[in-house]
This record gives structure tokens, C-alpha cells and sequence, in this order.
């Protein structure tokens, strides 16, 4: 069963959470070119000083937000793998989904990132390099662990089932294509934890 992880983060000053809360807002409410640090100091309620202390510049800060939103707010969970690997696989990919699909804020940071990566492509990079990577190597161990499966390649598979997650929240819920190819979620899952494991 999947457990939000409900500890604070010991490396995560309350400072340094309440600064990436105000950049947050700024970046969703003004895009990543027209924030300012100024602005987002304003909102975070503290000094520029203190923003470019933390985070040194805006590209810094964008990067750091992505890290914290993914180990936060995104793979904020925690899975006891049971012994049937199908079991886990769905935990696993529900437990995904609920993280993002509840948390409306989540969605527009990921429209955010899709809109401005033409123009800004390191902020799709820091998002791949501090979330979907992240998820995918955590995703990969826990697949060798069930060898059983007899996966040739236990990263390709993991690759292929964050894939398809992604691609699910891209056409249902971030491009707004729920009403045109709805989907219920759970036959979703279903189908894409028959194709992983065969019998």
C-alpha cells in the first residue's frame, strides 16, 4: 500500500520551502521569462538578498523548485512492495496518479514547463533530471527486485510504464483531452500492468 511520506525534510529549511512556495505562485501566475526575483521575494515575504542567497539565480531556483516538487510532491510516497509484483505495479502507478491528479497546482507547474520548454529548454531538463529520472531509477530497483518477471532490460521497463503514465496525463488531463479519448484510469492501469506481466 502506498504511504505519503509524512516527515519534514531535514535538509529543507522552513526558509528555503517558504521561498519555492513564492516561487511557485510567481511562475505559474507570470511564466518563467516575465518572474522576476524581485517578485518572487516579494510574494515568499523576504529580502532579494535572502532569495540570492539561497538560490543564487533564476535558473537556480527553477531547478530547485522541480527537486522539491518531485521529492515532496510528486514521489512523496512510499510502497511496502508486496510479493506479486501486479499488486505493486498498480500501488505503484495509482499512487503516481493521486499525487499529481489531486493536486491542481501540479498540473499547471507541468503545462508551465511544457509551454516554456521551446523557448527555455533547461527548465524541461531540470525537470527530467530531478523527477522523471529520479522515478524511473526508483522504479527500476524496485523491478529487479521481482525476478520473477524476467525482465531483459528492468530500466527499459521502467521507462516504458513511466511513459505511459506521462502520456496519460498529457492527453487526459494537461492538454485537456479527457472529453475527446476519455480513459478511465484504473482500467488504465490494468491494461498496462497485463502488458508488463505475462503469464
Amino acid at each position: 500500500m502506498a504511504k505519503r511520506q509524512s516527515q519534514p525534510d531535514p535538509g529543507m529549511a522552513p526558509k528555503a520551502e517558504q521561498l519555492l512556495q513564492g516561487a511557485i505562485e510567481e511562475f505559474l501566475a507570470h511564466g518563467f521569462a516575465a518572474t522576476s526575483m524581485d517578485r518572487v521575494a516579494k510574494t515568499a515575504g523576504v529580502s532579494k538578498a535572502t532569495l540570492y542567497n539561497h538560490f543564487g539565480d533564476k535558473e537556480s531556483l527553477f531547478s530547485a523548485l522541480t527537486e522539491y516538487l518531485g521529492e515532496k510532491r510528486i514521489l512523496d510516497f512510499v510502497i511496502e512492495e508486496p510479493e506479486d509484483p501486479a499488486i505493486f505495479l498498480k500501488t505503484w502507478a495509482t499512487a503516481i496518479f493521486n499525487q499529481i491528479l489531486n493536486d491542481p497546482e501540479l498540473l499547471c507547474f507541468l503545462r508551465l514547463i511544457i509551454g516554456e520548454s521551446g523557448r527555455f529548454p533547461e527548465l524541461a531538463q531540470a525537470f527530467i533530471r530531478n523527477v522523471v529520472k529520479v522515478g524511473i531509477n526508483r522504479l527500476t530497483k524496485s523491478l529487479e527486485s521481482y525476478p520473477q518477471l524476467r525482465l531483459a532490460d528492468a530500466e527499459v521497463t521502467a521507462r516504458v510504464i513511466m511513459g505511459a503514465l506521462l502520456h496519460y496525463l498529457l492527453i487526459q488531463e494537461i492538454m485537456h483531452g479527457e472529453e475527446i479519448m476519455p480513459m478511465e484510469r484504473d482500467r488504465y492501469i490494468e491494461g498496462l500492468v497485463k502488458l508488463v506481466i505475462t503469464d
